[in-house]
């Protein structure tokens, strides 16, 4: 771990049912969140879809400046999973067949009808890449330089972030605490910039809601600094108290 600097990725979401609202996304916060115990920032989320091009052309422009991209869906076995073909062409390489996956596959699939040319199409890789484990499903996962492609099934996802836990460079963890509390943004503003300015070192969310007839919000504080985040968690806690509310640890 690298506490000196802060690491960075992006997630590019994949399909065309993503974007129709057939199927809702449940891979970003489970990427958000693995990341941040690995100390890595997510900073962009991007939702493409299955179109060879525009997937190619953000590869491109979001792999230059993170430290990490990480895409989920489109490695399965139909004709409009077509990933590793937009990966391979924004890296300027060939399609193979990985041989350690097609061994892969044609393990897990010996008593299920054996591998066919659709099950094949899971073995594909842009070439110089290494395999992400999949325990769940056969199918391994990608990693080719910075990339890392993986399932759009999120259980499946969630196999092959464990697989990669530990394994990438990071800073330190960006830890966090909540307060809750019903009371209105709007008045107090100036309870959350006082306290963050306080703070060099934390950053305040506030996430409103509006419950049986009532408004109140959610404060997520953050820093890579444990006890920084206590002093910060604090202050706020005795600034909405001053200003006359009730402050609920952990949120509403």
């Amino acid at each position: 771990m690298n506490t000196s600097r802060i690491y960075t990725a992006a997630l590019i979401v994949i399909g065309d049912e993503i974007l129709s609202g057939r199927t809702q996304d449940k891979n970003i916060a489970q990427v958000a969140k693995w990341l941040n115990v690995q100390g890595i920032r997510l900073g962009e989320v991007r939702v493409i879809a299955d179109d060879m091009d525009a997937i190619a052309e953000a590869v491109n422009i979001l792999r230059a400046r993170n430290d990490y991209l990480f895409t989920t869906g489109g490695i399965g076995p139909t004709h409009d999973d077509i990933t590793v073909d937009a990966i391979a062409k924004a890296l300027g390489v060939d399609v193979v067949i990985h041989p350690t996956a097609r061994a892969i596959l044609e393990r897990y699939y010996a008593d299920k009808g054996g591998v066919n040319e659709g099950r094949l199409r899971m073995a594909r890789v842009p070439d110089g890449a290494e395999l992400i484990e999949n325990r769940m499903s056969g199918a391994p996962g990608i990693q080719i330089d910075n990339l890392f492609l993986m399932a759009g099934v999120p259980h499946i996802t969630a196999g092959m972030l464990d697989a990669l836990t530990g394994t990438l460079e990071g800073g330190a963890p960006l830890l966090s605490a909540t307060l809750g509390a019903w009371a209105p943004e709007s008045e107090i503003a100036d309870v959350l910039r006082v306290a963050e300015k306080a703070h060099e070192g934390c950053q305040i969310g506030s996430y409103p809601f509006f419950r049986n007839g009532t408004v109140g919000a959610n404060f997520v504080v953050r820093s890579t600094d444990a006890e920084e985040l206590e002093t910060c968690r604090l202050a706020l806690k005795s600034g909405l108290e001053d200003a006359g509310y009730e402050v609920t640890d952990d949120g509403i």
